[in-house]
C-alpha cells in the first residue's frame, strides 16, 4: 500500500489526508465488500439465548402468576360485624350407625343430598365427609 491510499484511522473514521501521513504504510486499508462477505454473523452463546430469551419469559410468567393470583384471590367477607348474615342452623347429635347421608335426608329432604352434605361439611369445617356417633353437627334449617 502506498501513502496515497486511502485509509481509516483508529476509530473507524475516512481520512483523506493519508499523503504525507506519517503513518504511511503501516495505514489500515478499506476492507474490500468481500473481506466483509468473509465475516462468520454474530451467534448467541447458550448463555446469551437464556438472557435474550429465557429471563424475559420468567419474568412474563411471574407477571402473570402474580396477576392471576389477585383476580382469584377471595373476596372479603363484609366490612363490618353488621353487614354479616348468619346462617340459621339447627344441633344434631350423630347417633351410632348415620353417616351425612342419612342426616341429610333426614334434616332436608326436599333437597338434593349431596349439597345438604356440601352445606354440613363447609359449616362444621369437616376434612372429610365422616362422622363419629355422639358428634355435634350444626345443620342448616333453610
Amino acid at each position: 500500500m502506498s501513502a496515497a491510499s486511502e485509509f481509516h484511522d483508529t476509530f473507524g473514521r475516512y481520512d483523506s489526508s493519508a499523503q504525507g501521513s506519517p503513518l504511511g504504510d503501516h495505514a489500515r486499508a478499506v476492507p474490500s465488500a468481500a473481506a466483509r462477505a468473509k465475516q462468520p454473523p454474530l451467534r448467541l452463546t447458550r448463555r446469551g439465548k437464556f438472557v435474550f430469551f429465557g429471563v424475559p419469559l420468567i419474568l412474563l410468567a411471574a407477571l402473570i402468576l402474580s396477576l392471576s393470583g389477585f383476580v382469584n384471590a377471595p373476596a372479603k367477607a363484609a366490612e363490618s360485624a353488621s353487614e354479616l348474615s348468619l346462617t340459621p342452623t339447627v344441633s344434631v347429635t350423630v347417633q351410632p350407625g348415620e353417616s351425612l347421608w342419612t342426616i341429610a335426608g333426614t334434616v332436608a329432604p326436599e333437597r338434593d343430598p349431596r349439597d345438604v352434605i356440601a352445606d354440613i361439611v363447609q359449616l362444621n369445617n369437616l376434612d372429610a365427609a365422616r362422622v363419629l356417633p355422639g358428634q355435634e353437627l350444626f345443620i342448616p334449617s333453610e
